[in-house]
């Protein structure tokens, strides 16, 4: 049974740690490792302590196996499954034109030279047209496919932050933000780089709705992505000095950017080369896992509404809306995020908080309650509502806007 909350950490881990964390560098150039390292660790507190929230309402599933939209539809009614199913599949729309634009920065990035945004909207094709090939044969492909890069991914971060973190200034490290605003604004997108609560559904079925078993698992599963965040930005804060990465990021404020500022800072061209194959594997397993998510949901929206859902209508339905984001707004990877931040907010923060506070109004005496009580309710629903108005504020132009 060990093997089984192990097992549940890793694939809680797995969904966590994708592109998301490649944004981080582009988003906090100008925040500083400080602020950024406080950042990471209230936004790992808060959404443990949401996902948490998910497990105390599963007390009253009426199966095990059921998802989170059944949970929603069992407390509010259809209202409730249609915004859960609604914000989850739009959350994972906006996600795919993330890494589709990142995947096509990247490949652009291996092209020659051409004329104004040629080359990237090439990348974006190619990216989009081989990989989405593994998503439209199936599941096998994807999986086989994802366990292969997945070690490859492993072996790129280790050696770049064997390469990187030799080279670290203290003085980089203790750098202020140039701006105490940007911290708010990035809020959205680190907020993004740790939602695993799309798969609490099926952790709550692997572990039987055994609740101690969950909470290990979040726990574990949590913690080696937050780790593995900290030491990113230690790598990438410590080695590349705040105002010269925050210039050469305004001059290409995209992934192929920042594989650029790490090779010129640093006069490594192989270390920007290693930079550019852990991004590349990072977008490539967050973009497989998300387009099969997309695949699937559009799968049974279609089977519900009684329409043909055959491959033939599922792939366009899939890629057309992200690739026309991707295409049409090339500089757009930290802009999806955001959004993506956004409707995050929606389905990891302000829809558990709703389903433990009626859980709670209905079954006051479960055996298991999150700690906090009807007041870290309400502060997580405050954060929730603060995240879900930052990006309105940087339209405003309020709040300063970050990289991208």
């Amino acid at each position: 049974m060990k093997n089984k909350i192990l097992g549940s950490a890793l694939m809680i881990a797995g969904t966590t740690i994708g592109a998301g964390m490649l944004a981080m560098p582009l988003t906090s150039a100008g925040m500083g490792f400080g602020m950024t390292l406080v950042l990471l660790v209230g936004l790992w507190l808060l959404l443990t302590y949401t996902g948490l929230l998910f497990m105390e309402a599963y007390q009253t599933a009426k199966r095990p196996d059921v998802g989170v939209a059944s949970l929603a539809e069992q407390y509010f009614g259809m209202t409730g499954r249609v915004l859960a199913t609604v914000s989850l599949l739009i959350l994972l729309y906006a996600l795919l034109a993330a890494y589709i634009t990142g995947g096509g920065s990247l490949v652009s990035g291996l092209l020659p030279e051409a004329e104004g945004d040629t080359n990237l909207k090439i990348g974006i094709l190619l990216f989009t047209f081989i990989l989405g090939t593994f998503v439209v044969v199936g599941i096998k492909g994807v999986d086989g496919l994802t366990r292969l890069l997945f070690i490859g991914k492993i072996i790129a971060f280790v050696f770049v932050l064997l390469m990187m973190l030799p080279k670290a200034k203290l003085e980089n490290l203790t750098a202020v933000p140039l701006d105490n605003l940007l911290v708010i604004s990035a809020v959205p997108i680190f907020f993004t780089s740790f939602g695993f609560h799309v798969i609490m559904g099926s952790i709550n079925s692997y572990l039987e709705a055994d609740i101690r078993k969950i909470r290990v698992a979040i726990l574990i599963g949590t913690l080696i992505p937050l780790s593995a965040y900290l030491l990113w930005q230690l790598a990438t804060h410590g080695v590349l000095s705040q105002n010269e990465f925050v210039t050469l990021l305004n001059q290409d404020p995209t992934l192929n950017g920042l594989v650029k500022a790490t090779s010129q800072i640093t006069g490594s061209a192989i270390l920007g080369e290693m930079v550019r194959i852990f991004s590349a594997l990072a977008l490539i397993t967050s973009f497989l896992g998300v387009a099969m998510g997309i695949f699937e949901g559009v799968s049974d929206l279609l089977k519900r509404v009684r329409l043909p859902h055959n491959r033939f209508m599922l792939t366009p339905l899939t890629f057309i809306p992200p690739l026309a984001f991707a295409l049409f707004y090339p500089n757009g990877f930290i802009a999806a995020l955001g959004y993506a931040g956004l409707l995050f907010a929606f389905y990891g923060l302000i829809l558990p908080i709703g389903l433990a506070w009626r859980t709670r109004q209905l079954h006051p005496n479960l055996p298991y309650r999150v700690a906090g009580g009807n007041i870290g309710l309400a502060l997580a629903l405050i954060m929730g509502i603060i995240i879900i108005v930052i990006p309105f504020l940087m339209q405003a132009g309020v709040l300063p806007s970050v990289a991208g």
